[in-house]
């Protein structure tokens, strides 16, 4: 079996020196990197500190960088809340798909205004600040909640994974729709995996990145939780069209280190991640608030 390991740690910063400090005082979470070229981009929800009743759950801004560890802030955000109820309690979580003409499709997680559900929604335009909304995508069937996290994979087959963070029994799962296309229509088939009880994903799960690098099973860096929601990153690869899990990680590859706040949430949180040579760029979130990377080296054993 394979072994993902984590050969180095970087700090993630944006520039808030923008006009007024507009992004000073607020959380960072959620994210999503990509290259353009000889640029990276990032999508990242941004949360006010501290979070006020009448406060969105999230805000989503662009940002460019050259190294891929400071990015400077677009002037205006990608996705605001509202004016329909279905994500008028905020924006959370983009994933970013480049579109067949050159477009960007954003999937995000849309919470409604009494911040009780959460939608899977997708926004389209050419420029990351001028997107419009497209529809809800995908919502949650009787007895389940809060479709979230998207990461999308192609398979072998040519089909499209849709893999996802959805709600039950108190607890998160990862769910799995299957479709001919980015825009669906998607079928809901049987999740990919489940927790383990003797575990440290022995109550939540939660989608993560997923690379994909040739001739090397797809691997996703998924999140896992106890049930007082200590989150830490691990790893599952599948074969080539997702229909099985080929390896899994005992122990997290990644945790967080102690907190200097002892208020601050104990929760390392996968996001996205970049492919370069042989190493995967892992980008997460530490206490709900703070970015990082992390470089992961494959080993076969």
């Amino acid at each position: 079996m394979a072994a993902y390991v984590i050969e180095k740690l970087e700090e993630v910063t944006i520039d808030i020196a923008t006009p007024e400090g507009r992004l000073e005082h607020r959380d960072l979470m959620s994210p999503y990197v990509w290259t353009e070229g000889q640029h990276v981009r990032l999508l990242v929800r941004v949360v006010p500190d501290p979070l006020g009743p009448t406060d969105p759950t999230g805000v989503i801004w662009c940002g460019d960088s050259e190294d891929g560890l400071f990015f400077t802030m677009r002037d205006t955000p990608s996705i605001v809340p509202g004016p329909d109820e279905v994500d008028a309690g905020g924006c959370e979580d983009p994933t970013v798909i480049m579109g067949d003409k050159g477009d960007y499709l954003i999937f995000y997680t849309g919470v409604d205004a009494r911040r009780s559900q959460g939608s899977m929604l997708v926004a389209q335009g050419p420029d990351l600040t001028s997107l419009v909304k497209k529809r809800v995508m995908l919502t949650a069937p009787e007895g389940e909640g809060n479709i979230k996290e998207a990461t999308l994979a192609k398979g072998a087959d040519g089909r499209y994974r849709l893999f996802y963070e959805y709600a039950r029994d108190n607890a998160s799962r990862i769910g799995m729709a299957v479709g001919p296309g980015l825009e669906g229509p998607w079928e809901v088939i049987e999740d990919p995996f489940t927790i383990r009880e003797d575990g440290w994903d022995n109550w939540h799960l939660s989608t993560g990145p997923i690379a994909q690098i040739e001739g090397q099973d797809p691997v996703m860096f998924y999140n896992g939780a106890t049930a007082d929601a200590r989150w830490r990153i691990g790893w599952a690869s599948f074969d080539a069209n997702f229909t099985r899990v080929t390896g899994r990680g005992i122990e997290p590859i990644l945790m967080p280190p102690p907190a200097k706040d002892r208020s601050a949430t104990d929760i390392a949180f996968a996001a996205s991640c970049l492919v370069e040579g042989e190493d995967i760029l892992l980008y997460y979130s530490l206490e709900d608030r703070i970015l990082r990377r992390a470089t992961v080296k494959r080993y076969s054993q």
